[in-house]
């Protein structure tokens, strides 16, 4: 194997980013080298390659990573999620957020916002860790993070968003409660969007509406589960016609924020029925403030909650998912394209200006 690997570092907005050659590291128990087969380029990684989001840099971008197990520590057994011990050549996706298991908010079980946290794709270049991001040939995961092996039937352009889309999805829907025969609208036909339908779908829900303002986006939902579309913009009535009609004048049980605009939530808030449940998912970056009526939340006895990343149990639920469902959504094309790592900035473009829900990029 090689002694060394590539990377592209980011070193602020508006930068290009940097090709640089790093040792490979002599991994410690528990700790795992993983060679990188594709990354996908979420949308919070776009943010942060134009200025819209902070992180600390140096730093290697990319989280939603898929790769193939390419070293272990010295007479060393490392397990998955399973317990079940990985071998080389096994192929891996794992949590974004490694947590320590024992923090005040770790015993609350809300592992993602653990007080030791580390996230791959969003850690500063360390000299004893610096292949932490997925921009890379290789990344070294560090003890304690979750690791599941990914089901063979899965393309790497369906399994490798799995490890943040898919299962941020699964964490709102596990928030939002039970979807059987209820009415969804999810606000956003984005990644996050797209898969909050299909599942929602298989969840049995009777009605699953996405409202958009990209007409592609509503076609494409179609094909994810959607049985209502309506755009998002208009102000002759269609959105609040659309929702009537399929509520029987109620408002919809489950509204999922998939978007981060704010508009949009405060439409969505005003849709609600009586006991219904709004799940804010795509505000992590800055927006205005929110005009809302706490009248209404308190008189109609609506339930809000944000959700942020997931735990480990809804990524092995994602992968669950899309291995059981992948035949019945066109989630390969998703990924619309695939860059060499050199081409990474052009990637950067590609995704921001297109309109791609994700772009892959291949070591």
């Amino acid at each position: 194997m090689t002694t060394s690997a590539r990377a592209m570092v980011f070193h602020g907005p508006n930068q290009p980013l940097e090709p640089r050659e790093f040792g490979l590291p002599t991994l410690k128990a528990g700790e795992l080298l993983v060679k990188i087969s594709m990354t996908t380029l979420c949308g919070s990684d776009v943010h942060t390659f134009h200025g819209h989001r902070e992180t600390p840099c140096p730093t290697i971008l990319g989280h939603e990573i898929l790769g193939t197990v390419a070293a272990l520590p010295n007479g060393e057994h490392v397990t998955d999620a399973s317990n079940q011990r990985l071998s080389i050549g096994d192929r891996v996706t794992w949590s974004l957020a490694v947590h320590c298991g024992d923090c005040f908010f770790c015993r609350l079980d809300l592992p993602q916002k653990c007080e030791h946290l580390l996230k791959y794709g969003h850690e500063s270049v360390q000299p004893d860790h610096a292949l932490s991001g997925g921009l890379a040939e290789y990344c070294q995961l560090a003890a304690g993070t979750t690791v599941f092996r990914v089901p063979d039937r899965l393309d790497d352009r369906v399994a490798c968003p799995a490890n943040c889309a898919t299962a941020t999805v699964v964490a709102a829907l596990r928030a939002a409660g039970e979807c059987r025969d209820t009415t969804i609208l999810i606000q956003g036909g984005g990644m996050l969007g797209l898969t909050a339908a299909a599942i929602a779908r298989t969840r049995s829900a009777r009605e699953v509406i996405v409202c958009d303002v990209d007409e592609d986006r509503l076609r494409r939902a179609k094909q994810f589960g959607a049985t209502r579309t309506v755009r998002a913009d208009t102000d002759d009535g269609t959105f609040q016609d659309v929702v009537k009609q399929s509520t029987a004048g109620r408002g919809v049980d489950i509204v999922l924020e998939m978007c981060g605009s704010a508009d949009a939530v405060e439409t969505g808030i005003n849709v609600l029925r009586t006991g219904g449940r709004y799940i804010w998912v795509g505000a992590v970056f800055p927006t205005r403030p929110v005009s809302l009526s706490a009248e209404r939340v308190v008189r109609n006895m609506l339930r809000i909650q944000g959700v942020h990343n997931y735990t480990p149990a809804d990524l092995g639920d994602a992968l669950t998912f899309l291995e059981h469902h992948h035949e019945e959504f066109p989630f390969a094309e998703l990924v619309s394209k695939s860059y060499g790592l050199d081409q990474a900035d052009a990637a950067f473009q590609e995704a921001a200006s297109s309109g791609a829900l994700r772009v892959g990029i291949c070591p």
